[in-house]
């Protein structure tokens, strides 16, 4: 199968060429710098800014499917995400491909149960607002006949190539570079993260499955982990101890005064101050077992693929 993957060289696009390769696909990787350094050999390169519609369909043609693995900056969503996945729908119907969406949680907002595919998508910030946006004009492309759409959500991620996810950036980085870990915003809630290679599978799942389309799917993931748990799962890991500091509310709001995508990320609090639990149990009734690997395991592989990274992240630092 051809597939394209746009947003290729970010953590969930990334790592979908990875498992699409080793399923046998034939994979182009698109991004706005894109090179063939970037991914594994084998794997078709095209660089494309989505934001352009014309390059978007360059970009596609020749697809059987299209991956929307890209992203905005959180401060760019309410202008731009919109017409952005807009672009990419357009160029997937253009070469008569499905289309599979990358989506996160935020539609739903923070409830007090977890979260499931029959959970009312009643976010009430910004960000669900555009997400529900998003779900809505790729939904009615596909009622419209113009092509089969799938949207696969999850939550929160990490592993190998998730060095801008929370986790990576707050804890895992930083422990490697000696410094200490920090929890965003409570380091005792039950959370759901996602570990990036699970996450590929499920999407890949999507990508070989047309029965998949005319809804979305809540990812499976392994069982909901604190903060403060998966702090000490990459301490153990990278053999150091490190006290656990924090991202408390209070400090995200003074630093937003300055810096516009802490500013936005203040909408995110209520999907760390409480329990934030997702279930893809549909996921898993439809298509079958899915296995998912364990916590400790993950943390492990993470740790080790980013001590392997070209970019050297041991150094001096304070503790």
């Amino acid at each position: 199968m051809r597939v394209t993957i746009l947003g290729a060289t970010g953590g969930i696009g990334r790592t979908l060429v990875d498992e699409l390769l080793t399923r046998g696909h034939e994979v182009t990787a698109v991004s706005r710098s894109v090179t063939a350094s970037d991914v594994p050999p084998g794997t078709r390169v095209r660089a494309a800014d989505l934001t352009d519609a014309a390059a978007a369909r360059g970009a596609c043609a020749g697809a059987e499917v299209v991956v929307m693995a890209a992203n905005l900056p959180y401060a760019d969503w309410h202008a731009h995400l919109l017409p952005t996945v807009g672009n990419a729908l357009d160029a997937a119907v253009a070469t008569d491909a499905r289309f599979v969406m990358v989506d996160n949680l935020y539609a739903y907002g923070a409830p007090a149960a977890p979260i499931t595919d029959r959970s009312p998508e009643a976010g009430p910030s910004r960000k669900a607002a555009v997400r529900r946006r998003v779900a809505a004009l790729l939904l009615a492309a596909h009622d419209a006949g113009r092509t089969g759409v799938t949207i696969g959500r999850f939550s929160d991620y990490y592993g190998p190539h998730g060095q801008h996810s929370l986790l990576g950036m707050l804890m895992i980085d930083p422990v490697l570079r000696g410094r200490r870990p920090r929890a965003f915003v409570a380091a005792d809630q039950p959370h759901t993260f996602a570990y990036l290679p699970d996450a590929a599978a499920a999407f890949a799942t999507l990508v070989e499955r047309p029965e998949a389309d005319g809804r979305s799917w809540i990812l499976p993931a392994a069982e909901p982990i604190t903060q403060r748990e998966v702090a000490a799962l990459v301490t153990d890991a990278v053999g150091v101890e490190r006290r656990l500091a924090a991202v408390p509310p209070a400090m995200l709001w003074a630093a937003g005064l300055v810096d516009r995508q802490l500013r936005e990320a203040r909408e995110q609090v209520p999907q760390f101050d409480r329990p934030y639990v997702a279930l893809g149990d549909e996921f898993t009734a439809t298509f079958g077992p899915h296995p998912l690997t364990p916590h400790p395991e993950a943390v492990r592989a993470t740790v080790a693929a980013r001590r392997d990274a070209d970019r050297p992240l041991t150094g001096a630092g304070s503790a």
